[in-house]
């Protein structure tokens, strides 16, 4: 082949795709599939999986077009990264969305389920110590925690200020293990408790109204303690909140409604393409990569024990028993965490509707996530000194 390049050197511009392929890069069209096929076929996180599957296989064509970082001649997923990634754009416009979807009225109707978001996020400081153990950076060990706080836009953004080159595999793990929130939380959680603790009834007789006034000063309260303990948060925190704000105060519907069904939609689906863009064959065929997505799942994990155990805790100094599976759910995965573990309360009695709880202690786990990677984002250079 190389004696007819030099014979015909115009082969060589002609048949660069097939010179340049590599079984790296058949792996990598692999993968992508398998996303893809995961979207299309289980339904794991669509909106997300299918763009980064189809990206991962745009990148892993030899010399192509789409990711070309050649000045004058970038390709288009480079433009979208240094757009939207490298910059923190993307993830922030998601928090907008998100906080337009989010209600928060359990959260102020019962603010102690907080504890429960606070103990869910275990996994993030026990993954990350876990990773500095097997050898990873700082940066990048606490950047692989936050794949336990099942919250992509989250890790995305945490990654891309401490671990770009890990900005791939790190959101892969966090949306793969989002979508799986029904295979991981369920055998954990049965592991950590006994089926009568799983039968306990939590009532609603003590519930009260929340006036709109409350849900209207809720997202600038937040806002104002977020920012005070951690300032650096406030892009996380502020862009979830604005969203909720354009939604609680009833003036701007054609905002909140833009926020919550375009911008969601048109974000989710650059940010999915962008970051399947950088899944490229020689950042994600490595061992790094794998010990990343055995650590997501450890996360994970922790994440769920430490809810669950926290609630079996607080029973202990409680005469009102509250189902300690409720505790799982303060993880940032919302709706899905919510609904997993109210359906397996009524798995175990048909009677038991623990739904309202489980969701609350959810959206907490929404608000908590992003402290936690506020907090994250304020130690790490703070510890790194």
């Amino acid at each position: 082949m190389e004696a007819l390049i030099l014979q015909y050197p115009w082969l060589d511009e002609l048949l660069m795709g097939f010179l340049g392929l590599t079984w790296k890069h058949v792996v990598m069209w692999l993968i992508g599939s398998l996303l893809i096929y995961l979207a299309v076929k289980k339904d794991y996180e669509p909106a997300l999986l299918l763009p980064i599957g189809f990206g991962a296989v745009l990148a892993n064509i030899p010399h192509s077009s789409a990711i070309s970082k050649v000045v004058g001649e970038e390709g288009f997923l480079w433009v979208l990264y240094q757009g939207g990634i490298a910059n923190e754009l993307f993830p922030v416009l998601i928090f907008v969305a998100i906080g337009a979807m989010c209600d928060f009225t359990p959260l102020i109707r019962r603010p102690s389920v907080m504890l429960f978001a606070a103990a869910a996020q275990v996994g993030i400081f026990s993954c990350a110590v876990i990773a500095t153990f097997m050898g990873f950076s700082f940066e990048h060990a606490a950047s692989i925690g936050i794949i336990g706080a099942a919250d992509g836009p989250t890790t995305i953004y945490v990654a891309s200020r401490f671990a770009q080159e890990l900005l791939g595999p790190l959101s892969v793990a966090a949306y793969s293990y989002m979508s799986l929130v029904p295979v991981i939380q369920p055998p954990v959680i049965r592991m950590l408790t006994t089926e009568a603790e799983r039968k306990i009834k939590m009532g609603y007789e003590d519930e009260e109204p929340v006036s709109q006034t409350a849900k209207f000063l809720f997202p600038i309260v937040i806002v104002l303690i977020a920012g005070i303990v951690a300032p650096i948060s406030v892009a996380l925190i502020g862009s979830l909140m604005f969203g909720n704000i354009l939604k609680e105060s009833g003036v701007v519907d054609n905002l909140s409604n833009a926020a919550q069904n375009e911008l969601a939609n048109l974000v989710t689906l650059l940010l999915g393409i962008t970051i399947g863009g950088t899944m490229s064959a020689e950042r994600f065929l490595t061992l790094e990569v794998a010990m990343i997505m055995a650590l997501g799942a450890v996360a994970f994990v922790f994440d769920t024990a430490g809810g669950v155990l926290f609630a079996k805790l607080m029973n202990l100094f409680s005469s009102n028993k509250m189902n300690p599976m409720i505790g799982a759910c303060g993880i940032s995965a919302f709706p899905m965490s919510g609904r997993v573990i109210a359906k397996m309360a009524l798995k175990e009695d048909p009677t038991n509707f623990i739904i309202q709880h489980a969701i609350g202690v959810n959206v907490a786990g929404q608000v908590a996530s992003v402290v936690a990677g506020g907090l994250v984002l304020a130690l790490i250079p703070a510890l790194a000194k």
